[in-house]
């Protein structure tokens, strides 16, 4: 048994490579690698041993040699191959354990070079798993440390079954797809090249998805973005909603004041700031205090023991926030079910692509980052809006926009009042969320209203002045803005058009 081993990871491949060595195994081996396993006092040849020639151009040539690819590459099942490896004395390998640069972890670091991370690129690497993996019944492609057990004990039994190779192959196809992929995303000079590189490493698997009949799984570096620091695993739903929340809590910085948004099936249902966690909850839970019960709360702001005792009065799936004082952690703590997430990186500065599933593909959009201070505002109307509507108005344009379409919120200048979702017609959100305000014994007297979108008909303004808004903030573009600013201008009303909507779907 011939092996070659050439390794960025060095995890475990000591062990290893002296339990191969022990089931006499011949090791061939590169650069550091081979100086590692040498100074552990196992047998290797080197790879310039084999090829008969140097490593060179600082390492970068070394394994892109035929005595090492006709020796991966060569089928045991070809006499021809077998005669043509025996007439240039080529030795045939039966396992490539190799993984790659850093490559990833390399454009992670603040400030990396274009230098730095083109250094990073694996090339001979790639090579050898996908000549290794083309060939995988009669060699073996390892790429994770973690398959070194089972494949030692496949080898210790003498067979090393072909579908267990066949997996084996599968995984270094994927390792050097995402490998790839991320390469090609790091270049690229567009949000929409011309074929989409996509490759997320898997995560974990989930419970099941939207239902339970449902299989799902979790894939990416989700968890770069939340420390899970109690309660039992993520389910599907909690994942997207955690998402959710994290997305609307972000557009309220702390220099506002303690912003806090419930979330329920990735709506928001209430949104407060206020001057403490405990002040911005009880805004928060007011808009709809029968909602949260199940939902998930987010604060940009450490969550404190008073805010703790707060959200422990009721039955809530998920709880975020930059940090948790140890007394608010503790008490927490004692419902075991209760989810409790360290927000460790702002999610809205990740990802820029947002990808959904359709049949046959996927689309791909920009992602709708916009911040309020890029949006166009111009007053329309007579009036212009108070300071303090404007700052209800800015509230409130900043939660509809995670609203799902159609989407209306009321607010005032630290929360919101009512929120409508999801209905088939503007006129209808607005009459959801002037119930919802009403169920919950708030007044909408000199509040404000966002809608997402324009208003194409002139009522669904004339529903909100009658529920007593006085101002309204809207993207505008209507054939009949005239019709709808007049509705404003005869109520005394001020009217704010920003020139850009936020659909969500």
């Amino acid at each position: 048994m011939r092996i070659l081993i050439s390794v960025w990871d060095k995890r475990e491949i000591v062990g290893f490579a002296r339990a191969l060595v022990d089931l006499g195994a011949e090791l061939v081996s590169t650069g550091k690698t081979q100086r590692l396993l040498r100074d552990a006092g196992i047998a290797t040849h080197s790879v310039s041993e084999t090829t008969g020639f140097p490593e060179i151009l600082d390492g970068r040539v070394k394994t892109l040699h035929p005595a090492i690819h006709a020796g991966i590459l060569a089928r045991r099942d070809q006499p021809d191959h077998l005669r043509q490896l025996a007439e240039y004395g080529i030795h045939p390998f039966d396992m490539v354990v190799v993984n790659l640069y850093p490559f990833l972890q390399t454009i992670a670091q603040p400030g990396v070079t274009l230098d730095a991370a083109l250094e990073q690129i694996d090339i001979g690497g790639v090579a050898l798993l996908r000549a290794a993996a083309k060939n995988f019944p009669y060699v073996l492609p390892l790429v994770d440390p973690s398959d070194y057990e089972p494949v030692l004990a496949y080898v210790r039994t003498g067979t090393v079954p072909l579908a267990f190779r066949q997996h084996l192959a599968a995984r270094a196809f994927a390792h050097t797809a995402a490998y790839d992929a991320a390469i090609a995303n790091y270049l690229a000079d567009s949000l929409f090249p011309p074929v989409l590189p996509l490759a997320w490493q898997y995560a974990q698997h989930l419970r099941y998805g939207e239902n339970p009949h449902q299989q799902a799984a979790l894939y990416g570096t989700f968890f770069s973005y939340f420390e899970q620091l109690h309660g039992k695993e993520l389910s599907y739903i909690n994942i997207l909603d955690t998402a959710a929340a994290q997305e609307l809590i972000e557009e309220f910085q702390p220099s506002e004041g303690v912003a806090l948004a419930i979330i329920k099936h990735t709506n928001p249902c209430g949104v407060g700031i206020g001057a403490t966690p405990l002040e911005a909850w009880q805004r928060a839970f007011a808009t709809d205090p029968q909602a949260p019960f199940g939902g998930i709360i987010a604060v940009n702001a450490t969550c404190d023991l008073e805010l703790a005792q707060a959200i422990n009065a009721i039955f809530s799936e998920i709880v975020i926030a930059p940090d948790f004082d140890p007394a608010a952690l503790e008490l927490l703590r004692k419902k075991k079910n209760r989810r409790l997430l360290r927000s460790l990186a702002p999610v809205t500065g990740s990802e820029t692509r947002l990808v959904h599933s359709v049949p046959g593909g996927v689309l791909v959009q920009e992602a709708d980052r916009a911040p309020l201070s890029a949006e166009p505002l111009t007053v329309v109307t007579r009036r212009s809006p108070t300071e303090d509507e404007m700052r209800a108005l800015r509230l409130a344009w900043r939660v509809v926009k995670h609203v799902k379409s159609n989407a209306i919120v009321y607010s005032t200048v630290d929360r919101t009042l009512g929120i409508g979702a999801g209905q088939m017609s503007r006129v209808d959100s607005s009459k959801v969320a002037i119930w919802k305000a009403q169920e919950a014994g708030l007044s909408l007297e000199r509040s404000v209203l966002a809608s997402d979108a324009l208003f194409p008909f002139a009522d669904g303004v004339e529903v909100a002045l009658a529920a007593g808004a006085t101002a309204i903030i809207q993207p505008g573009g209507s054939v009949r803005d005239d019709e709808v600013i007049a509705a404003a201008d005869h109520a005394g009303a001020a009217m704010v058009f920003t020139g850009r909507r936020h659909f969500r779907h």
